[in-house]
Parts: C-alpha cells; sequence; structure tokens
C-alpha cells in the first residue's frame, strides 16, 4: 500500500515539473497563456505525447531571420523555427516564432492573428511529434494534423 503513495506522488510531482514557457522578445505579449497550455498539452496527450519541456520565444521578423541564418543557413524570413530536443514521446524543445509573419500571414490567408499564431505554435510542436514539411505530401498530413489541433482548442474540457 505504501508503495503505491509513492508512486502516486511521484506521479504527480512529475506532472508538476513538466513546462510550458513564453518567453517575449518583442513588445507582443500573449494575454491567454494558461489557456493555450492546457490546449497544447491536451492535443499532445491525444496525440500520446507528454510534454517535458516546451518554450515558445517570440521575435520579430529580423531576430528571426538571424537565428535562421546562424542555426539553419537559410537567409529569409520564416514564421516559425524549431529546435528539437524531444526523445520518443516525450516533448521538449524551443518554438521561437516571428509576431510579424504570424501578422502578414493572417491577412495573407485571411485568418485572425490568434488563429494563425496558434496554427503556428502546434506547428512546432507537430515538428517535435516527427511531422515534417518538407513535400507536397508532408505539407498536407502536418496541414490536417494542424486542422485537427486547432479544433480542439474550442473544445473546453
Amino acid at each position: 500500500n505504501c508503495i503505491f503513495f509513492r508512486f502516486y506522488y511521484l506521479k504527480l510531482y512529475l506532472q508538476l515539473i513538466m513546462s510550458i514557457d513564453f518567453i517575449y522578445n518583442t513588445d507582443f505579449k500573449l494575454n491567454n497563456e494558461d489557456e493555450l497550455s492546457q490546449w497544447i498539452e491536451r492535443f499532445c496527450n491525444a496525440e500520446q505525447f507528454k510534454i517535458d519541456s516546451l518554450v515558445f520565444a517570440f521575435f520579430n521578423d529580423e531576430e528571426l531571420k538571424e537565428l535562421n541564418i546562424k542555426y539553419l543557413n537559410h537567409n529569409y524570413y520564416t514564421d516559425v523555427i524549431s529546435f528539437d530536443r524531444s526523445l520518443d514521446e516525450e516533448i521538449s524543445g524551443d518554438i521561437a516564432i516571428s509576431i510579424d509573419r504570424v501578422s502578414e500571414n493572417a491577412n495573407k490567408f485571411a485568418a485572425t492573428f490568434e488563429e494563425e499564431l496558434r496554427r503556428v505554435m502546434v506547428h512546432g510542436v507537430l515538428h517535435f511529434m516527427g511531422y515534417k514539411d518538407e513535400t507536397q505530401e508532408e505539407q498536407s498530413v502536418i496541414r490536417s494534423m494542424e486542422d485537427l489541433a486547432l479544433a480542439m482548442f474550442h473544445v473546453k474540457q
């Protein structure tokens, strides 16, 4: 009986150390961090993944382009860069997001800024789950997974 309680408390402790953090390198600031964290966690759990450590860092275009050049040798603007440290079904990594690109893409795709931001956030998480977007077929699959995750955002638990 005592062993059961030790494992129970260990499980509770491990759930507490799971973290989703937000870092702001611009004037932008989320006003719903808890809601977004819960959504990302629900989506990951539904896909049989657990979050170990996940950081969303927000930048402007120029700063994210600098990261793109430095770490990926890509000399162009992008909306998201994922730095994956995941192991098996344990998600761990950093997701760098350009607020400027998100805003521009929201206009381009006739989406709200918030919806486009959620799409970019979950896109980074999907890379940690092993999804790629290099071919047309991979892009189609990751897009459908984004849509699935976005639909989950509106379902309250």
